[in-house]
């Protein structure tokens, strides 16, 4: 079984957000950063700021927690952000090297 983390990115307005699920956070976060599917939402909404993420031990706890997570109101999405990062700053450096840890 893969590890797994749940993640929310957001637009530099902070006017969109984007929840997801990858087994590599580092390589998911660049993929947004890059635009690498140029059609998907995170690419047309140029959401690619990493403000919040969760880490599990298997990713169908990391897919569970997703969907709670887009179940819930813009509110509690934005409550989530504030609860670990109330500034919205970019969490990508301190992530960068989560999978060699």
């Amino acid at each position: 079984m893969k590890p797994g983390f749940v993640y929310i990115i957001t637009n530099k307005y902070q006017t969109v957000v984007y929840v997801g699920v990858t087994s590599n956070l580092p390589q998911r976060i660049i993929e947004h950063k890059n635009k690498k599917h140029p059609t998907s939402f995170s690419a047309r909404y140029d959401v690619s700021i990493l403000v919040y993420y969760e880490q599990f031990q298997w990713i169908e706890d990391a897919i569970a927690r997703e969907k709670q997570i887009k179940a819930g109101s813009r509110a509690a999405k934005n409550k989530l952000i504030q609860s670990i990062n109330p500034p919205w700053k970019d969490l990508f450096d301190e992530i960068r090297n989560i999978m060699t840890e």
